[in-house]
C-alpha cells in the first residue's frame, strides 16, 4: 500500500518624485492644468508551477518490501496479460516480480481490486523464495509514484494450474470469488510450490515448467503514505 512549487513575486510602484508642493499657475477664467497622477508598473505574472502528470498505477514499475522475509525493493513489472503467462514468466526469469494487467490480468497498486504479483521461489535466484513462510497480520508494501501502498496479509490460498475453476479464483478482482464486485484493495502475491509437489510426488509440469500448485498470500490495504517531497 512532493510537490515542488515556485513562484516570482513583483515589485511595488515607486512613489513620482520631483512635483512641486505649489499649485500651478491658471490663467484667469480658465480650467486648473491637469497633473498627471502617478501610476503603478504591473507585477510580472508569476510562472505555473511545472505539474508532474498523473502515474498509472497499472503500467508504472513498482518496488515489492516485505520486511518480515528480507525482502526489500524488489522490482515488480507490469505487462499485459494473465498470471504466469509467456510474458510475465520472462519477466520472472530475469529475477524481477510480474504484474498483469488488463481484461484477466489485475488492477494497479492501491487500487480497489486484485493487485496480482508473481515470482519465482528457486529459480532465477529465488526472489519469493521465503513467500510461503508469510502468516497473517505481517506486512507487504507496494512502492510506486511516490506512494508506499501497506497491505496485511489476511489468508494463505492455493491454485491448482490444471484447473479453470482455480485459475479464476486467483485471478478475480476478489481472490477466491469470481463474479463479485470487490470494494477493497487486495494483493495476491504468489509462487510456486515446486517443494511441496515433488515431496508429494507430484512432478507435473505445464510448458513453462510451472508445477501444478501455486502459493498465494492474499493481503488487504490497510494504510498509505507519500514520500516526502525531494525524496
Amino acid at each position: 500500500m512532493g510537490v515542488l512549487t515556485a513562484a516570482l513575486l513583483g515589485c511595488s510602484a515607486t512613489a513620482a518624485t520631483g512635483v512641486s508642493n505649489a499649485a500651478p499657475a491658471r490663467p484667469v477664467g480658465g480650467p486648473a492644468a491637469h497633473v498627471p497622477a502617478a501610476t503603478a508598473s504591473p507585477s510580472p505574472t508569476p510562472t505555473p508551477s511545472p505539474t508532474p502528470p498523473p502515474v498509472n498505477r497499472k503500467t508504472a514499475t513498482a518496488e515489492l518490501t516485505i520486511p518480515s522475509i528480507g525482502i526489500k525493493n524488489l522490482r515488480i513489472v507490469p505487462y499485459e496479460g494473465t498470471t504466469d503467462d509467456w510474458p510475465g514468466t520472462r519477466i520472472q526469469d530475469r529475477s524481477l516480480a510480474a504484474s498483469p494487467y488488463g481484461p484477466h490480468g489485475g488492477v494497479g497498486p492501491g487500487e480497489i481490486g486484485n493487485y496480482l504479483v508473481t515470482g519465482h521461489r528457486l529459480s532465477a535466484g529465488g526472489p519469493l523464495n521465503k513467500v510461503p513462510s508469510l502468516k497473517a497480520g505481517q506486512k507487504v508494501l507496494v512502492t510506486t509514484g511516490g506512494t508506499t501502498y501497506t497491505y496485511t496479509v489476511t489468508e494463505t490460498r492455493k491454485t491448482d494450474f490444471r484447473s479453470a475453476r482455480s485459475l479464476a479464483e486467483q485471478r478475480a478482482p476478489v481472490p477466491g470469488h469470481p463474479g463479485e464486485k470487490p470494494t477493497k484493495a487486495m494483493i495476491t502475491v504468489s509462487t510456486c510450490a515446486t517443494p511441496e509437489d515433488n515431496a508429494a510426488g507430484n512432478f507435473w509440469r505445464d510448458a513453462k515448467n510451472n508445477p501444478q500448485h501455486r502459493i498465494d498470500k492474499i493481503g488487504v490495504l490497510t494504510s498509505w503514505s507519500k514520500a516526502p517531497a525531494g525524496s
